[in-house]
């Protein structure tokens, strides 16, 4: 049994998890974080190589803004450790003539004072020759975002954070037991672990440790990345000319040749649901096939790029896709950090602070991050 109690216990070593420990640390709390796996292990949604940085979300001003504090917080971060984790490649959206979205990003961007251009199909021709432009009339570019390196930032934030005082455990624990209030967790040595209060920053997990309360609100899908080798002593794939980009009607992105890594590449379309732990890990010939199809299009010179790595992770979806950063409804100090959504990485910073000020202050909490904002049934809004 642990005779320590800590102010908080934050289970999840994932961006929000890791972020929201950080954040209740910096205001003098002391915190244990707590992982089954290890911070942001292979098969969390937060163990990729590479996330896209960007402050474009159509109309939705909320997450531009929220963009634009955690870039600031990453750099930060980046320059307090001496490490590369941000890659500023730029963001490159890619948009048809009537594309309502991405003209939508143009007028939130302009309104916040967020640096962009619009290029005309001649410009896009002229700086991105490796870009084919079938379908495309014109194109939007972020300068100043980019690419975070995602394992890599979230292993970094926390080592950094276990410098200044965090406590960190790789341990499994039980689905907690409580009815109005948690005194301690139960792990799977039948330790247990107390506290005043327990933030759950599980993502795709979540629906099991609160299977009544978030089974119905949190829908896993599974995911597949894909990397390509470019052409031999061929540089139009690197990330100093090529930005990140994203086809949004066509729901696909893609990150430049990072760190010889490859062109990475992935359909942004909900997959089937999917078991974070048992579910196969392997990509499908069809999900292949269809990505071939879409660069032989889009970027004629990989036409026949060599598959180097492809991975399948998870996105964590609410209903819409906003984010669940609420207190558990019955259990007076639960906090629910999730429902990242497939969009959520970069907004890690974020939403630390916000779940701290939910925790520690009297805060009006935003409502489209509450438990009772979510549906139980999928209508995708939020990309």
């Amino acid at each position: 049994m642990s005779s320590k109690a800590f102010d908080f216990v934050v289970i999840g070593a994932g961006v929000f998890g890791a972020w929201t420990a950080h954040e209740l640390l910096r205001d003098g709390h002391t915190v244990l974080l707590l992982d089954a796996y290890g911070p942001a292990h292979s098969r969390s949604s937060s163990g990729g190589e590479s996330r896209i940085m960007r402050m474009g979300y159509g109309a939705d001003e909320l997450y531009s803004r929220m963009a634009m504090v955690s870039l600031q917080r990453w750099k930060d971060l980046q320059s307090r450790l001496s490490r590369q984790i941000f890659h500023p490649t730029g963001m490159l959206w890619l948009a048809g003539k009537d594309d309502a979205y991405t003209r939508q990003n143009q007028q939130v961007l302009e309104r916040l004072g967020v640096a962009h251009h619009r290029l005309e199909l001649r410009d896009i021709e002229n700086q991105y020759p490796q870009i084919g432009t079938d379908g495309i009339a014109w194109a939007l570019l972020e300068p100043d975002s980019g690419v975070l390196m995602a394992r890599q930032a979230v292993q970094a934030l926390v080592a950094d954070a276990i410098a200044q005082g965090l406590e960190y455990r790789t341990v499994e624990i039980a689905p907690p037991q409580a009815k109005s209030k948690l005194d301690h967790l139960v792990t799977q040595d039948g330790e247990t672990i107390n506290a005043g209060g327990f933030v759950f920053a599980c993502g795709p997990w979540l629906p099991k440790l609160f299977p009544d309360l978030l089974a119905p609100r949190i829908f896993p899908t599974r995911q597949e990345v894909f990397f390509f080798a470019p052409p031999a002593g061929d540089s139009a794939f690197a990330s100093a000319v090529l930005p990140a980009w994203l086809d949004h009607a066509a729901l696909v992105y893609g990150i430049p040749d990072l760190e010889n890594r490859g062109f990475k590449i992935s359909i942004d379309k909900h997959g089937p649901a999917f078991d974070p732990d048992n579910g196969e890990r392997l990509v499908g010939a069809e999900s292949l096939a269809a990505v071939r199809d879409y660069i032989a299009a889009r970027f004629p010179k990989l036409k026949n790029a060599v598959l180097t790595e492809s991975r399948v992770c998870q996105y964590a979806n609410t209903s819409n896709g906003d984010f669940i950063i609420d207190r558990h409804p019955e259990i007076e100090n639960v906090t629910i950090v999730g429902g990242g959504s497939g969009h959520g990485f970069k907004h890690g910073p974020a939403v630390g602070d916000y779940a701290r000020r939910l925790l520690t202050t009297q805060d009006l909490p935003e409502p489209r991050f509450a438990l009772a904002a979510k549906a139980t049934m999928q209508a995708r809004s939020v990309y």
